[in-house]
C-alpha cells in the first residue's frame, strides 16, 4: 500500500521576494497563470503577501488589481490561494495598527486570497491570535505558522507548546516556516510527528529554503512524519536562496513512495521561459547574482539565504572603514572573506545576547545591523552595541513581542543607563487605531476607497508608498532606476533628465555634508533580500531623526539627522559615496502628507 498524498504550492510570490527587489506587473503576472494551471501538480499557489504589495506600489503599479488579476484564474479552477501575513506588522516591516489589520482580511478575501499564513518573528502567540480570529471572520483559512530556527530554546516542545496555544485559538493549518533554511531534518520530523498526533485534522505545510543545502532533507522528512503540503519553486528561480525545484520534490516523494500529481512538462516550460523572459525585461536588472548559489556559511549564523547580497553589499563600506582604521594603526588590511567570517561570527556572538530571536524579517535585519555596526565600532576602541536604533531597541525591549530567550545582563544595564524601558504589554495594545485619520487624509485628496474599501486600506498599510504611487512619482523614480541599471550593466552612467530632478526637489529641502567624508546607511531595506541599502523613496522622517552617517576622514562617525524631518523624494549620496562639505545627499519634503 503507497503512502498518503502530499500536494505542492507554488510560492511565486516568494520566489521573486528571496531573488530581488519587484515584482510582476499584473500583466506578467496574468499571462503566467494560465501556465500555471497548465502544468496540473499544484494545489496551492502563493499570491501576494509580505512586500508584494509595497513593492508595487513602488513600481507605480496598483497593487490590488494585480492581486485580484492573479487570483482570479486560480479561484475559477479551484486552485487554492495564499499569501504572507507578518501577523504585527501585517504587510509590512513595522507595527500595524488594530482596525487596518483587521480590514485587511475582508480586503484579501474579496481579492480572492483564500489563507492567510500568519506569522511572529518571535512566535510570540500574541501577535498572531486576533489575526487568526479576523481571518475566520472574513471567511477566510487561518494558517498559523512557526518560525523556524536551531538554538537551544529552539526545542520540540517549545514549538509543540506554540502550536497547541494557536490550534485552540482557532487556527485551521500550521505552517513550519523555515525561512533560513537552516531547521535540522531530524526536528523538523519529530515536530511534525508531535503536532499531526495530537491535532490529526490539522493541515501541515512545509515552507523551506534552499539556502544552506538541508532542504530536501527536511522535505523528505517532514513528509514521511505527516506533513500535508510542500512549497516548492520553478526554474529559473528554483534553488540558489529560493526553494527546491517541483521537478526534484516531486520525483523524490514519488520513490519514497507517497501518491504526487503528475507535472505537465509542456506547461511546465512555457512557465519556465515566461518567468525567464519577466527577468530579461527587467526584474532580474534588480536580482543580485549571490542570490542564485546555495552556501553553507549560513548554517553558522543562521541568517536567511536572501539576506546574504544585502549583507555583502553592506560590508563594503564598513571593511572600507575598518581597513583605514587599521591601516592607521599599523595593522593589516581585512579581506573580504575575513570581514565575512568577522560577521556570521558576530552574529552568531549576538544572537543569543538578544534572546534567540528567530532570523526573519525584520529581526533578522535587526541582528545582523547589531552584529555589523559592532565590528565598525569594537575596531574604533568603543565597544559593542555603539549604535543601536530605536526599531533594534524595540526588539530588545520587548515592544515587538516576547523574545524566546534571556536578554544579556549588559544589555538590560546599557538600557537602564539611556532611560530605556522594558515591557511585557501586548504589542497590539501599543498601536493606536488609524482607520479615520487615513480617511480623512482620502476625503481631503478626492481619493476613492476603492472596492471593498481596498484603495483606503492600501494608504492605511503603505501610505509612504501610496502617496508617491498616486501623484506619479513612483513610476517615473522607477524608470529612472531601470535605465541606471541598464546603462550600469552596460558600462555607462546615466543622469536622471532634468524634468524628474526638478519634479522631485521642487518642495523638497536639500540635506548637505557637514563636513567631507564617506556615507552609509545603516539599515537594509524591506525583506530578506534587501537588494539595496539606502532607504527607499517616500520614507519618512520625524526632526531630527538620524537619516545616515558621515565617516569623515580621521575615522570619526558622525550621524547626520534628517532636519525637520519629512518625506524623502530623492537620495543623491549612495552607499559608500564620498561627499565635500556642502554636498547635497538628499531632498526631503516637509510637511508632506
Amino acid at each position: 500500500m503507497g503512502k498518503k498524498k502530499i500536494k505542492f504550492s507554488l510560492v511565486y510570490r516568494d520566489m521573486w521576494q528571496s531573488s530581488g527587489k519587484f515584482q510582476p506587473r499584473k500583466d506578467q503576472l496574468e499571462r503566467i497563470a494560465p501556465a500555471i494551471i497548465d502544468m496540473g501538480c499544484f494545489a496551492r499557489v502563493e499570491t501576494n503577501g509580505g512586500a508584494f504589495e509595497q513593492v508595487n506600489l513602488m513600481a507605480g503599479e496598483n497593487p490590488n488589481e494585480a492581486v485580484r488579476a492573479f487570483c482570479k484564474p486560480f479561484n475559477e479552477v479551484g486552485i487554492q490561494t495564499h499569501m504572507l501575513d507578518r501577523g504585527l506588522n501585517a504587510l509590512r516591516m513595522y507595527p500595524v495598527p488594530d482596525d487596518v489589520r483587521e480590514l485587511m482580511y475582508k480586503v484579501k478575501k474579496a481579492q480572492g486570497v483564500d489563507i492567510p499564513r500568519i506569522f511572529c518573528g518571535l512566535n510570540d502567540t500574541r501577535n498572531i491570535i486576533p489575526s487568526i480570529r479576523w481571518a475566520k471572520q472574513a471567511g477566510m483559512i487561518p494558517q498559523a505558522t512557526l518560525c523556524i530556527t536551531t538554538s537551544p530554546v529552539h526545542t520540540v516542545s517549545y514549538y509543540s507548546r506554540i502550536a497547541d496555544e494557536l490550534i485552540a485559538a482557532g487556527a485551521e493549518e500550521i505552517c513550519l516556516k523555515d525561512m533560513a533554511g537552516i531547521g535540522q531534518p531530524a526536528m523538523l520530523g519529530q515536530l511534525t510527528k508531535a503536532i499531526k498526533t495530537k491535532h490529526p485534522d490539522i493541515v501541515i505545510q512545509y515552507h523551506g529554503h534552499s539556502g544552506p543545502g538541508l532542504s530536501m532533507a527536511s522535505i523528505l522528512e517532514v513528509c514521511n512524519n505527516g506533513a500535508d503540503i510542500i512549497d516548492t519553486a520553478i526554474e529559473p528561480l528554483s534553488w540558489g536562496k529560493v526553494h527546491p525545484d517541483i521537478i526534484s520534490v516531486q520525483s523524490m516523494l514519488r520513490n519514497e513512495g507517497f501518491e504526487v500529481a503528475d507535472i505537465n512538462m509542456n506547461a511546465y516550460m512555457q512557465a519556465r521561459t515566461l518567468t525567464q523572459e519577466f527577468i530579461d525585461d527587467w526584474l532580474g536588472l534588480f536580482i543580485n547574482p549571490a542570490n542564485k548559489h546555495m552556501s553553507s556559511l549560513l548554517l553558522g549564523c543562521g541568517l536567511p539565504g536572501g539576506m546574504m547580497g544585502s549583507m555583502m553589499a553592506d560590508l563594503g563600506p564598513i571593511q572600507k572603514m575598518i581597513n583605514k582604521l587599521r591601516t592607521q594603526k599599523g595593522e593589516p588590511e581585512l579581506t573580504m572573506d575575513d570581514m565575512l567570517v568577522k560577521l556570521f561570527n558576530e552574529v552568531e556572538y549576538v544572537w543569543p545576547k538578544v534572546g534567540y530571536p528567530p532570523l526573519v524579517t525584520p529581526f533578522s535585519q535587526y541582528t545582523k545591523n547589531i552584529a555589523l555596526m559592532n565590528l565598525l565600532t569594537m575596531e574604533q576602541g568603543k565597544g559593542r552595541y555603539v549604535m543601536m536604533d530605536d526599531a533594534i531597541w524595540g526588539m530588545i525591549l520587548g515592544k515587538s513581542g516576547k523574545v524566546p530567550g534571556e536578554i544579556a545582563p549588559e544589555l538590560k544595564e546599557l538600557a537602564q543607563k539611556q532611560g530605556r524601558v522594558f515591557t511585557d504589554a501586548d504589542p497590539h495594545t501599543l498601536i493606536p487605531n488609524a482607520l479615520d485619520t487615513f480617511k480623512k487624509e482620502m476625503d481631503e485628496q478626492g481619493w476613492d476607497y476603492g472596492q471593498d474599501q481596498e484603495e483606503l486600506f492600501e494608504l492605511a498599510m503603505h501610505p509612504e508608498q501610496y502617496r508617491p504611487y498616486k501623484s506619479g512619482q513612483a513610476k517615473k523614480q522607477l524608470l529612472a532606476d531601470i535605465q541606471k541599471a541598464r546603462d550600469a550593466r552596460l558600462g555607462g552612467t546615466t543622469v536622471k533628465p532634468e524634468e524628474l530632478a526638478a519634479f522631485k526637489h521642487a518642495k523638497a529641502d536639500a540635506l548637505v555634508s557637514p563636513s567631507a567624508g564617506e556615507i552609509f546607511y545603516e539599515f537594509g531595506g524591506d525583506g530578506e533580500c534587501a537588494p539595496c541599502i539606502e532607504p527607499f523613496i517616500g520614507q519618512k522622517y520625524a526632526e531630527g531623526q538620524t537619516f545616515c552617517y558621515l565617516v569623515e576622514k580621521w575615522g570619526e562617525i558622525v550621524p547626520i539627522p534628517a532636519a525637520l524631518g519629512g518625506k524623502l523624494v530623492d537620495i543623491t549620496a549612495r552607499q559608500g559615496a564620498k561627499v565635500r562639505k556642502g554636498d547635497v545627499l538628499a531632498w526631503i519634503e516637509r510637511d508632506a502628507k
